[in-house]
């Protein structure tokens, strides 16, 4: 093989590596959840989704939605009038890829007395496999609700 042909190839293959290391890096999606195995959630009928400081309530209204569409009865005032049976606290990551998205959400349904965490979920979407904020709420309530015990 000539010289010419050895710097192409070596300039092809170097090509596809340098890509594969930013294609990889942008694809990377994890959805988990867990759950303490000594909760007793037929007990759990009643939630409160507390607002995230500083958050617009976008989010906080569809986590509500999605518990509600659960059978769960949830409040989202900022007090409620009655203790509730667990209290739903969440945390969101917006990014910034030519449009703000949803990068990562964690939810956690705490004991409303010790603030214990009774479960938790978790959601993370780069660029290229990016969700809607109703899709990551849906992935997220949805996988705590199936690590039930």
């Amino acid at each position: 093989m000539n010289t010419a042909a050895l710097i192409g190839r070596a300039a092809w293959i170097t090509a596809i590596c340098v890509l594969s290391i930013f294609d990889s890096g942008c694809a990377v999606n994890r959805a988990a959840a867990s759950s303490d195995p000594s909760t007793d959630w037929t007990s759990i009928k009643s939630l409160h989704v507390a607002q995230l400081q500083g958050e617009d309530g976008s989010t906080k209204k569809l986590i509500a939605e999605k518990f509600r569409s659960k059978g769960f009865l949830v409040t989202s005032d900022p007090e409620p009038a009655v203790q509730p049976d667990a209290t739903v606290t969440y945390v969101d990551k917006w990014m910034w890829d030519l449009t703000m998205y949803l990068l990562e959400l964690t939810i956690v349904v705490r004991d409303p007395k010790s603030n214990f965490p009774l479960a938790q979920g978790n959601s993370y979407h780069t660029s290229l496999t990016r969700k809607s904020p109703k899709e990551m709420v849906d992935e997220v309530v949805d996988n705590i609700l199936k690590s039930r015990k």
